[in-house]
């Protein structure tokens, strides 16, 4: 994941460098008589990393534009928290003047996808981007009243 202009700047840099790197290498094959298949076979591995980085590079793009996607049951809430810094607008150095810590600090959680954060701590970097959090049940709260805890389904 891509958490901030500067790693945007050197994926987009990478990207133009890998489409040069291919074009170049298709030409080389091409010039030792491969065939089509067995050119496409051999750039199918360097197609697989550039294809990687353009989807890291669309998903930074998307970010910025505000499309933050869906979370479900607070499954991915660290990657939720970075994806909403970077639609804000935010740097980690704001963020971290916002929330009177470090910018080493947010950028260490960041890395770690704020792996085990409390609920306080979430709800300070959601207060300090100015966010609302709201929740709501998808189904109904009494629907399996006869499950036990064990049986309670995921």
């Amino acid at each position: 994941m891509i958490r901030n202009e500067g790693e945007y700047q050197e994926a987009v840099a990478r990207l133009r460098e890998e489409e040069k790197r291919i074009d170049e290498h298709r030409a080389r094959l091409k010039a030792t008589g491969l065939s089509a298949d067995e050119i496409k076979r051999a750039l199918d591995p360097f197609r697989s990393f550039h294809l990687q980085l353009a989807e890291e590079v669309q998903g930074y793009e998307k970010l910025k534009r505000g499309d933050l996607g869906e979370m479900m049951n607070l499954h991915g809430l660290g990657r939720m928290l970075v994806a909403l810094r970077i639609a804000r607008g935010l740097t980690q150095r704001e963020l971290a003047e916002r929330l009177s810590v470090h910018e080493s600090q947010v950028s260490r959680d960041e890395r770690n996808e704020y792996h085990g954060i409390t609920a306080d701590r979430a709800s300070r970097i959601l207060d300090a981007t100015n966010v609302r959090l709201r929740s709501f049940f998808d189904q109904p709260v009494l629907e399996d009243r006869t499950l036990g805890p064990s049986e309670v389904k995921s």
